[in-house]
């Protein structure tokens, strides 16, 4: 037994917004043997723009029952049969959300009559409920009202009943299938090449536009788990109307995948991608010359066109350094903006500084203590690759940094011999470092130094 539905609503997503009306058609797989519709007063105003697509008006619901009023009901006719509507998730995510706010669990299998119709009745330039009735010669009454819209699609249902030769309605009912859980506009054979591999997957809207970006372990596991829930909020519901198509890239490796995955965030500015958009380094080390023609250091916050010496995540770390080169160097404290009160140099008091924040030391030979400090800064900064495993058996993958900066990565294949840092960057594809990057790679060299190459020797080839 089916449960054609069709509602209408206040809204895009059930988490803040009212159910107006409800149609319920129950099929037999023959035809519709029973027929429940009702309006609902949502306890909160139906906007103008949805007032004018429906025609349901607050005056209209104002003296309907509420939904918990009707909630028994509606579960009695959905409970145990299979939830069929047009794009079902939909239909189902409102009425699983209203129904279990009133006390009932609906747990039941679904069709959608998107999906079934694309492949039982493939071709067609579009499959919206209105278009497609009108493609199919299905008279569509009362567009955009509860009862009109289940009438067309419990016709639409009939009819796939009797056209499929091929046992695609049985095949999504299968307790293996999945397919019922997937965006509307998501056709199954773009999971069905998905592997079960590391690398990035992208997510693309209906004019082929990348809106999200991910990384996994495992591409076809992780790409799944996006669609093991249908959540209420708009945030979710507005991301899995979006996803029209899936394409991916293998990356061999998870680090190469976190990589890929920070690049391509970055390089796409996908919609739906948040947390990788808002990272940056929040402080740096910088150096300039003060108005008497000493260098200075100092820790401040980033701006978006500065260029630090180097740079930092949490303010500590830079005063950490600055310290410790203030130490190496004889820096004066005052200068470095270590000390900050009025008393006298604590560098000048322990002799470690030589005067110059009160100009008794000559510019010339202070500023070269400073620029051998950064120079220093730099020439420690580690220079290594990670070697690890390839997309496939016959290759390598390498990730290099060059001088404390994420270089880039690439595939290279075992039968090539790599033995200087110069070869080893004609091999691989430069990309954009950012400190997420570099931190990133850094760590992972930590966790596996056995994957960790220096080029203060030739390289050793590592076996994978």
């Amino acid at each position: 037994m089916y449960a054609i539905v069709d509602i209408e609503t206040t809204g895009g997503h059930a988490s803040a917004n009212g159910i107006t009306e409800v149609a319920i058609l129950i099929h037999d797989g023959r035809e519709v043997i029973k027929r429940y519709t009702t309006l609902i007063n949502p306890q909160i105003p139906i906007p103008v723009y949805i007032q004018a697509l429906t025609g349901i008006s607050d005056e209209m619901v104002r003296t309907a029952p509420l939904f918990k009023d009707v909630a028994e009901e509606i579960f009695a006719l959905l409970h145990d049969k299979v939830f069929v509507a047009h794009n079902v998730n939909f239909d189902f995510s409102f009425l699983r959300y209203h129904l279990a706010a009133s006390g009932y669990q609906l747990q039941t299998k679904k069709l959608c009559t998107v999906r079934l119709s694309r492949k039982i009745m493939p071709g067609f330039s579009s499959y919206s409920l209105g278009k497609l009735c009108s493609q199919v010669n299905i008279e569509l009454i009362d567009r955009h009202r509860a009862m009109g819209d289940a009438s067309a699609t419990a016709c639409l249902f009939s009819m796939l009943l009797d056209k499929d030769a091929e046992g695609h309605i049985g095949k999504a009912l299968s307790q293996r299938s999945k397919e019922q859980s997937l965006p509307p506009h998501l056709p199954k054979e773009d999971i069905d090449k998905l592997p079960s591999a590391p690398g990035v997957y992208y997510f693309h809207n209906s004019k082929s536009k990348v809106v999200y970006v991910g990384k996994a372990i495992d591409i076809r596991k992780r790409v799944n788990s996006h669609f093991a829930n249908n959540k209420p909020g708009r945030q979710k519901q507005d991301f899995l109307r979006d996803i029209h198509h899936i394409s991916f890239a293998e990356c061999g490796t998870e680090l190469i995948s976190f990589i890929m995955e920070a690049v391509e965030i970055k390089r796409l500015w996908p919609a739906h991608n948040r947390a990788l958009k808002r990272f940056e380094h929040a402080y740096g080390l910088y150096l300039f010359e003060d108005q008497n023609g000493y260098l200075r250091l100092a820790v401040d916050r980033r701006s978006r066109f500065s260029k630090p010496v180097y740079t930092f995540n949490m303010i500590s770390e830079g005063y950490s350094l600055i310290k410790h080169l203030v130490s190496e160097f004889n820096l004066c404290p005052k200068l470095c903006f270590i000390q900050r009160n009025s008393e006298q140099c604590s560098g000048v008091h322990d002799q470690s500084c030589y005067g110059a924040c009160e100009q008794k030391e000559l510019k010339e030979a202070y500023n070269q203590r400073v620029i051998d400090s950064t120079s220093h800064l730099q020439n420690t900064l580690p220079s290594f690759a990670i070697v690890d495993k390839g997309r496939n058996p016959d290759e390598k993958s390498y990730v290099l940094i060059e001088k404390g900066i994420f270089y880039g990565m690439g595939f290279v294949s075992h039968d090539q011999v790599v033995d200087n840092i110069s070869q080893l960057k004609d091999l691989l594809t430069i990309h954009p470092s950012n400190d997420y990057i570099r931190n990133m790679v850094i760590n992972h060299s930590l966790r596996y130094p056995q994957k960790l190459v220096t080029f203060d020797s030739t390289l050793q080839e590592a076996e994978f």
